[in-house]
């Protein structure tokens, strides 16, 4: 902020902002794998779980689901049986390294 006498406050120069954040960009997969792996504390998972409580980018039903395959052909993740027909659970193997 200038001062009333038209100097510049010494205090501040725009060297000691913050440089802007880097965009990262993820692929759908890494990020509900990286948020299974780090958030999730249980061991199983289902489609509700995920749906509800993944990040937003990847709440879509057909988005889970596609991505939820590929972590199955990785082997991240193991179908698990379930009670109900339409009810979709896994089982996350967690002693893989990630990427």
């Amino acid at each position: 902020m200038p001062k009333p006498n038209g100097e510049k406050n010494p205090q501040f120069s725009f060297a000691d902002e913050p440089a802007p954040a880097e965009t990262v960009t993820q692929k759908p997969t890494e990020v509900l794998l990286e948020w299974l792996v780090k958030r999730w504390p249980k061991p199983n998972i289902t489609l509700r779980d995920i749906h509800r409580s993944a990040p937003r980018a990847i709440r879509d039903k057909k988005t889970i689901l596609s991505l939820t395959d590929t972590l199955v052909e990785q082997g991240w993740l193991v179908h698990s049986p379930t009670w109900r027909h339409d009810k979709r659970e896994w089982k996350i193997a967690r002693g893989l390294p990630l990427k």
